[in-house]
């Protein structure tokens, strides 16, 4: 890599992660007209690509790693996106320089870091043991996927989204699945108890057999290969693959290091700038104030991470605005797509419209009256409703969201 001038005048806006977040920073800044350099800096090998489909249509064999790549390599000639490969080492602030591991660096106008978050490691004896796999990379789903040839016995630790998605592929694949969870529902963290329990009938309907409030206590193994997982309820259950999806921690080192605050992610403003103001930080390893969290919040999402970017984009041009977006997430298992929109706290109360028999329902969240958030399945009209309610003030009562024969768009006609 070519060592650029010391002078940080003219050197544009410097990128620190190639995921979803700094793809769309990079090209949001040209839609917006931004004509200074834009350097996108990856530590993963290719063209950024999504993750969402790793646990899904990329495992499964439906989509290639063409059909997953964000943009073709076309693109970011087309739009003078320097794609820079290698990792981050350090932030010097004083000079405007980010560094990189071998001794190179890069200057910067704007440094943004869109550093993400990584996996958390199954802290448990016979972590080393093959056979373990986590699905957060491509690499990681390519590993995956050879992994599963030949499978008999899969065991997925932990049932949130990722455990979830690919518990349901890998049952659709043929393979023998259980799941274990040490908390007493699945997705506690993301949805309401119904939901859940909708959830647990689903995933037994498809054949995976889901153990609630059972962790795990260790690896077996053999050949230095695992074998199966001894839960806490003394079981050790068989398995070919172990597949953890236990959650993740927020790529926060390098910010840290620099001297900027960390709060349970890189803490920005509404914003979204650090205090340094020529640093900003979008994406899952971000803390930042929302008004649906009523509070500062990280959220590990897609679409958070997109509609930062383009909220950034445009403070970067002049057209600065706080961040407002509403958030939304989805999650696809086999033929059910769950959509999110909102943030529900633990103890808001439920309102069931429709019947989870049909497979087509949904769960509106409710918190002193106030709509907080919808959780659906297969129906992606309420989705949309909620989408538009919650980006103002939601005029929808608990009566109305559980009457079938209440019209809700009528709601946005008022």
């Amino acid at each position: 890599m070519a060592e650029p001038s010391d002078a940080p005048a003219g050197a544009g806006v410097v990128i620190v992660g190639a995921g979803q977040g700094g793809f769309q920073l990079a090209a949001s800044l040209r839609e917006a007209g931004f004509d200074g350099p834009v350097t996108l800096l990856g530590d993963e090998p290719g063209l950024p690509y999504q993750r969402p489909p790793l646990s899904k249509a990329y495992l499964k064999g439906d989509a290639g790693i063409e059909q997953i790549e964000l943009r073709p390599a076309a693109f970011y000639t087309q739009h003078r996106i320097i794609l820079a490969h290698g990792r981050a080492s350090g932030i010097d602030r004083a000079r405007r320089r980010l560094l990189l591991e071998g001794g190179a660096s890069l200057p910067y106008e704007h440094l943004v870091l869109a550093t993400g978050a990584r996996n958390r490691p199954l802290p448990v004896p016979g972590h080393e043991l093959g056979g373990l796999h986590a699905l957060r990379t491509r690499a990681d789903a390519d590993a995956l996927k050879s992994a599963l040839a030949g499978t008999r016995h899969v065991v997925v630790i932990g049932a949130g989204f990722i455990g979830l998605e690919f518990a349901a592929v890998a049952r659709a694949l043929g393979h023998g699945v259980t799941v274990l969870e040490a908390a007493s529902r699945p997705l506690a963290r993301a949805v309401s108890p119904d939901m859940s329990a909708f959830f647990v009938e689903a995933h037994a309907a498809m054949g995976t057999r889901l153990l609630l409030g059972t962790g795990v206590v260790g690896l077996a193994g053999a050949g230095g290969r695992v074998t199966g997982v001894e839960a806490t309820d003394g079981v050790v259950y068989p398995a070919d693959v172990v597949v953890a999806g236990i959650g993740v921690t927020p790529n926060v080192e390098l910010a840290a290091e620099a001297g900027l605050e960390i709060a349970n992610g890189i803490v920005v403003d509404d914003h979204l700038a650090t205090a340094d103001p020529a640093i900003s930080a979008i994406g899952d390893a971000v803390a930042y104030p929302s008004r649906f969290a009523g509070g500062r919040v990280r959220l590990e999402s897609v679409q958070n991470a997109v509609d930062q970017a383009r909220c950034l984009a445009a403070r970067l041009v002049g057209r600065s605005a706080p961040f407002e977006a509403v958030p939304w997430f989805w999650s696809d298992q086999g033929d059910l797509k769950l959509q999110i929109v909102g943030l529900a706290g633990p103890t808001d109360s439920a309102v069931l419209r429709g019947d989870p028999a049909s497979r087509r329902f949904s769960v509106f969240r409710f918190r002193d009256g106030v709509l907080t958030a919808i959780e659906s399945v297969n129906r992606p009209a309420d989705h949309m409703l909620g989408r538009r309610l919650l980006a103002g003030t939601p005029r929808i009562t608990p009566a109305q969201a559980g009457d079938e024969g209440f019209e809700l768009k009528s709601l946005l006609t008022r």
